[in-house]
């Protein structure tokens, strides 16, 4: 099940969604670079694709940590990596307030999974007439995400996806519980796993979030076995620079053949249903 994404390339592919990109737009080219290359691979193996970079990042460890370049500054880069690549963008809000603007740049409004609880925030994602995607709170079970689908219907909104990112293991690490995926797709939308944010170690003592993307492709391999509508990652061309989340993305070099392998895999599971 794919959502009904503007723009959206190959919905007919029987393949899964891909979001991805870099965790935040950190200046006016790498999301250029990023998105050009995961395009040209998504096209080669027909996978439906949706942009995705944070124009801001609230939700930070370190009061040292970038944050971003400003919003409508880092917005205006978003509408025109959208426009020159003909690819929907996905972007992060935060508070009530944000979602209005965001919806004049993104057409489709995340909700980090600190703030999937958030009446008020999802009302405003649901009012803009944009899809949404709801990020699964670490402190959540699957079962507990009905009630974040049943807040978006209520006020209207039902193109809407709900994403599995891990849930807390103790004080510094995230498990995957695959068992989530089928639960929260009987709320009839699609399921899309995080396989980057999954693998985060946060509440690390230096104040930067620490992560194992040694295991993405375990994670990924797993996401697609098990039917998930969609795969979200980050990716950046050089992690050890990146300014935000570098421990945990994928190295942009790594996507093809990471994708390659998912896709496989997908066609295996598609004979088999």
């Amino acid at each position: 099940m794919i959502p009904s994404l503007p723009q959206l390339h190959h919905t007919d592919s029987g393949n899964f969604l891909l979001i991805a990109g870099p965790c935040v737009v950190e200046d006016h080219e790498n999301p250029y670079v990023v998105c050009e290359r995961l395009v040209a691979i998504c096209d080669r193996l027909h996978i439906p694709f949706a942009f995705k970079a944070s124009y801001r990042k609230a939700n930070r460890s370190s009061i040292t940590s970038f944050t971003g370049i400003g919003d409508r500054e880092a917005l205006q880069v978003l509408r025109g990596v959208g426009e020159r690549f003909g690819v929907p963008v996905v972007t992060d809000i935060h508070t009530a307030a944000e979602a209005a603007m965001a919806a004049d740049y993104a057409d489709v409004l995340q909700i980090p999974a600190f703030l999937c609880r958030q009446t008020d925030l999802l009302e405003a994602a649901a009012r803009t007439g944009r899809c949404v995607n709801v990020k699964k709170g670490q402190f959540l079970s699957p079962e507990a995400m009905d009630q974040v689908a049943g807040k978006l219907r209520a006020f209207g909104c039902d193109n809407f996806m709900l994403t599995e990112r891990g849930t807390t293991f103790g004080y510094q690490d995230l498990v995957v519980d695959f068992r989530g995926v089928p639960t929260m797709q009987r709320n009839g939308v699609p399921v899309v796993v995080d396989i980057t944010h999954s693998l985060q170690q946060p509440n690390q003592p230096a104040g930067v979030t620490g992560g194992r993307p040694d295991m993405i492709e375990t994670v990924a391999r797993a996401a697609i076995a098990v039917g998930a509508d969609g795969i979200f990652m980050e990716t950046h061309p050089d992690p050890a620079r990146a300014k935000s989340d570098g421990a945990n993305m994928l190295r942009l070099d790594l996507a093809e053949g990471l994708l390659e392998h998912l896709v496989a895999i997908r066609q295996t599971i598609n004979k088999l249903d």
